[in-house]
């Protein structure tokens, strides 16, 4: 094979060039084994993607923020519309997420096993509680927390929740620095 096929992101994942667009990665960005990142894909610096993920910029763009996580076995993709996915700095998405053709502000959060769906939007500090499924064109509002099959508001966050979800995300901010060490080492 004469063309390449595929590049090692740092910390083992896989990057794939789709219709002549390689993803581009930020400096510090940690991509777990088993992740696959494909197309028009950016992450920003200090992001991680963990294990067995697959974010799929094929038919529209993805973009991360800086320090964000994308938590094991989630999948994050487009609408072949033109729908992006869009997600802000300082995210948080846990396990298992579904995030398709969705925005996702600074310092949202998307608990494990949570689905988006196409056109969803979630303002800063929003979050959608695990297990939710936010249907199409749903808007959760800053500092407000969405339930359910279909989601839907139940409360503000208060500040304590807000400091739990950040400290959330600065945990994985230092635990993909440790991976890239022993990565790299």
């Amino acid at each position: 094979m004469t063309k390449e096929y595929f590049r090692r992101a740092p910390g083992g994942g896989k990057l794939y060039c789709f219709n002549g667009i390689w993803p581009k990665l930020g400096e510090g960005v940690f991509i777990a084994p088993g992740t696959r990142i494909i197309g028009d894909v950016e992450i920003g610096d200090g992001s991680s993607v963990w294990f067995n993920c697959v974010l799929r910029g094929d038919v529209e763009i993805i973009r991360v923020g800086k320090g964000t996580n994308i938590q094991d076995d989630t999948v994050v993709h487009v609408d072949g519309s033109g729908i992006q996915t869009l997600i802000g700095d300082n995210v948080l998405i846990g396990h298992s997420c579904m995030i398709h053709g969705t925005t996702i502000e600074d310092k949202g959060f998307v608990g494990l096993g949570a689905v988006t769906m196409d056109g969803t939007y979630i303002e800063s500090e929003g979050m959608v509680a695990a297990g939710a499924l936010l249907s199409p064109g749903k808007r959760v509002g800053k500092r407000e927390l969405w339930v359910g099959r279909p989601a839907k508001k139940i409360r503000d966050l208060t500040d304590a929740a807000l400091e739990g979800m950040m400290a959330g995300t600065v945990g994985y901010q230092e635990l993909a620095v440790k991976y890239l060490a022993e990565y790299n080492s």
